[in-house]
């Protein structure tokens, strides 16, 4: 198995921070919206570098869109930020009527999302954004796994014509992707190829992933490991070209078990090629206070979940 390791923890949202920065210096048109929390959407530096080009919206996240959508007509690209809970499910209807459906430029980039915001709870947390976000037509949905990839990922949407949704997250995580990477929009990176069983993981879980991997090779299994930073559009060449040779799959997500990346694989493989598949996800319910290390092992979202669901996906495939 390819080895994987680290020299720093960074969270993610500070990737997209320094993108959004470096989004800004490549291209004029690049603006930014906030609705009152620049500092945990890490936008000061792109503010301090270009202050005309920033709209404190205040907290009124429909007010943001609308007016990102509006910004759309003379060309601009703007990027909003807020938490995801805000960016999603508190705006769904003003990005669907405004944004997606008139295919407008408009980045949603969103923080804390997922379990890890942790001690602000349920009411902060969201597990259905994923889901929310790939259902719109034309929208897409961006989930990268480190500092390094979520910083790539924010300048490659700046490129991009169209909607886009960006999750990042509080966390500190280890970064373990290269720093100059090229972030394709919609092809998945092969972390390590195996020939037993396919792990598909997308954010953080793709490091936990990769300790599954490790243990699972101290106990003869050779996993393959996808990760798949866009849930949409969403590479089903990596996945049927992995499952044709592995014959099952586990996928791992930080997100509710309905709805989001796990439920994208599915259809893949039973329009293509079933095979068993086993999900590592919130089981359709809310998240709770904690830390976020306390909560990815209660709701089954840490490496020795993966671990257990690849021994079950095993033993399916060999019946």
């Amino acid at each position: 198995m390819k080895k994987y390791t680290f020299t720093e923890k960074k969270d993610t949202r500070s990737g997209f921070g320094a993108g959004l920065l470096e989004a800004g210096q490549r291209n004029e048109k690049v603006v930014a919206l906030c609705a009152d929390l620049v500092g945990s959407l890490k936008m000061d530096a792109f503010i301090k570098a270009f202050p005309e080009r920033f709209t404190q919206v205040g907290i009124a996240e429909a007010n943001m869109i609308g007016i990102a959508a509006g910004m759309t007509i003379g060309g601009h690209i703007p990027f909003t930020g807020t938490f995801a809970n805000f960016s999603t499910g508190r705006v769904y209807d003003q990005i669907r009527q405004s944004v997606a459906y008139s295919n407008k430029n408009v980045k949603i980039c969103a923080s804390h999302a997922g379990l890890t915001l942790g001690e602000d709870g349920a009411t902060h947390q969201i597990l259905e954004d994923l889901g929310l976000m790939k259902m719109l037509p034309g929208m897409t949905v961006i989930n990268p796994c480190d500092y390094n990839q979520t910083k790539a990922a924010t300048i490659a949407i700046a490129a991009h014509e169209g909607p886009v949704y960006l999750r990042f997250g509080r966390p500190v995580v280890p970064i373990f992707t290269a720093p100059d990477q090229q972030f394709e929009i919609g092809k998945a990176w092969m972390v390590n190829e195996g020939k037993d069983v396919t792990i598909i993981a997308t954010g953080h879980l793709v490091w936990e992933a990769i300790k599954a991997g490790e243990i699972l090779e101290g106990m003869g299994i050779d996993a393959e490991i996808i990760n798949i930073h866009t849930i949409k559009p969403l590479d089903e060449a990596a996945i049927l070209k992995s499952v044709a040779k592995t014959r099952c799959v586990v996928t791992a997500e930080e997100h509710n078990r309905l709805g989001g990346l796990g439920d994208s694989v599915a259809q893949v493989l039973v329009k293509n090629d079933p095979v068993p598949q086993e999900y590592v996800a919130v089981n359709d319910s809310f998240g709770e206070s904690g830390t976020p290390e306390q909560l990815m092992k209660k709701y089954g979202l840490d490496d020795a979940h993966i671990v257990a669901a690849v021994q079950k996906v095993l033993q399916r495939k060999g019946k």
